[in-house]
């Protein structure tokens, strides 16, 4: 779904109807999330259209390193983000990432895991890869659309359905526990906010 015609509509669809009608999560809160944790040196996994990048507070001499698997979104947030000091990298989350060990202040996976593939404990695969980035202290967080365990509408139960029966999300069984799970095992420091069927995480990397 992320092509250069659709990318062109993402943010209208993604985050003026999708996240205001069905997961319910005020877009402002996930800006605020950005604006908490974001370093001078950032890396953003799982890019969209680099629309929290674009809206968060950050310096004019930021350094932003964008990876993820689809070449059009790539070349999307780069443009978007011109003004800042930009690097691409096509990289699987799922795998260990091209990109040096502790080089990062801080790193986002924001709306990422609910469209990889497997159970939250096989996505979690993720949160150690971009971790192994961040250096000790920095931050990681991001934002995830859950299926269990939180509040989830009619018309988000039946989009969820489609989304996952077509290959865009794979959410079915991400649950709010699991996540909390994951995250503990990986970060004792970590705070978990819950808005709508969408949760928020943001962890110190020990």
């Amino acid at each position: 779904m992320y092509r250069p015609s659709t990318l062109a509509m993402y943010d209208l669809v993604a985050f003026k109807i999708n996240c205001r009608f069905l997961f319910r999560v005020p877009v402002s809160e996930v800006v605020a999330m950005f604006d908490r944790n974001i370093s001078p040196d950032h890396l953003d996994v799982g890019v969209g259209t680099g629309y929290f990048l674009d809206h968060c507070r950050t310096a004019p001499r930021q350094a932003i390193t964008l990876a993820d698997l689809n070449e059009h979104s790539l070349r999307h947030a780069a443009r978007r983000l011109a003004r800042f000091e930009v690097r691409t990298v096509r990289a699987n989350a799922l795998e260990p990432l091209p990109l040096p060990k502790a080089a990062f202040g801080s790193a986002s996976t924001n709306f990422l895991l609910h469209c990889v593939p497997g159970t939250i404990r096989q996505k979690a695969k993720v949160l150690d890869h971009v971790a192994a980035c961040v250096r000790p202290g920095g931050r990681v967080f991001g934002a995830t659309v859950l299926s269990k365990g939180v509040p989830v509408g009619t018309a988000a139960r039946a989009a969820f359905s489609a989304w996952n029966w077509r290959g865009v999300m794979h959410n079915a069984e991400d649950s709010l526990e699991d996540l909390r799970t994951e995250l503990a095992a990986r970060f004792p420091a970590h705070k978990l906010s819950v808005h709508g069927c969408t949760a928020l995480f943001e962890a110190d990397v020990p």
